[in-house]
């Protein structure tokens, strides 16, 4: 094996991490609130233009043999039930859910040393909940939910062409009817990490785990 250059051999890539700590007391007393705190820096460092797509999440699920898989999702909602993306009911990560409804949601927020590790249920979301959130899509968007037969083996001309026949039945200005097959999950969080890159790898991971009562345990993790 050839030496590589320093810029590219990733044993000799290094970040050094910033000094300011995440205590527990600088906890909120649920999950989501505290991710409502984080999510709100992400979303004011991605206006400055330091940080990309803030809601971009990495969805994984297994199938039933316990083979993994994961991909980038976009989340679109989150309040104390949990968070919410939408997709392909047909789907790769949707018929793995449906075997097996266990999901981890990862939130890499690299630029600002930050990361969110969920692990939960995921729950399909109602059709009333679907639907208005699919008239707020824009129009490429709701006929690409058409176009697209998701995780599927295809070509570059079969989807455009697809694509195409969809915008000359339902131009610009048209309703464009909601897909039986797309919808949205909700993650219903069991554990939330909270993760702050720290000076010498000694990170900071603190951890919620629900508890039967309805409560929540904080805990440290070691980095």
């Amino acid at each position: 094996m050839t030496d590589l250059d320093p810029i590219l051999d990733p044993a000799a890539m290094r970040k050094h991490y910033r000094v300011e700590g995440f205590d527990e007391n600088d906890l909120a007393a649920h999950p989501m609130d505290q991710f409502r705190h984080w999510f709100e820096h992400a979303a004011l460092a991605a206006a400055h233009g330091t940080l990309y797509e803030p809601n971009a999440m990495v969805v994984a699920t297994a199938d039933p043999e316990g083979r993994p898989s994961s991909r980038t999702v976009l989340m679109k909602q989150y309040d104390e039930q949990g968070f919410v993306f939408y997709t392909n009911y047909e789907s790769r990560k949707a018929r793995e859910l449906a075997g097996n409804p266990y999901v981890s949601l990862l939130f890499p927020w690299h630029p600002i040393a930050r990361q969110v590790v969920v692990t939960g249920i995921a729950r399909r979301t109602g059709r009333d909940e679907t639907a208005a959130y699919f008239r707020t899509r824009p129009h490429g968007s709701q006929l690409g939910a058409w176009a697209s037969a998701q995780s599927t083996v295809t070509t570059r001309a079969e989807l455009d062409a697809h694509y195409a026949e969809l915008n000359a039945r339902y131009p610009e200005g048209e309703q464009v009817p909601v897909p039986p097959h797309w919808g949205g999950f909700r993650v219903a969080p069991e554990t939330v990490e909270f993760w702050q890159g720290r000076e010498n790898r000694l990170h900071d991971r603190l951890r919620y785990v629900a508890e039967p009562d309805g409560t929540w345990r904080v805990e440290r993790l070691n980095p």
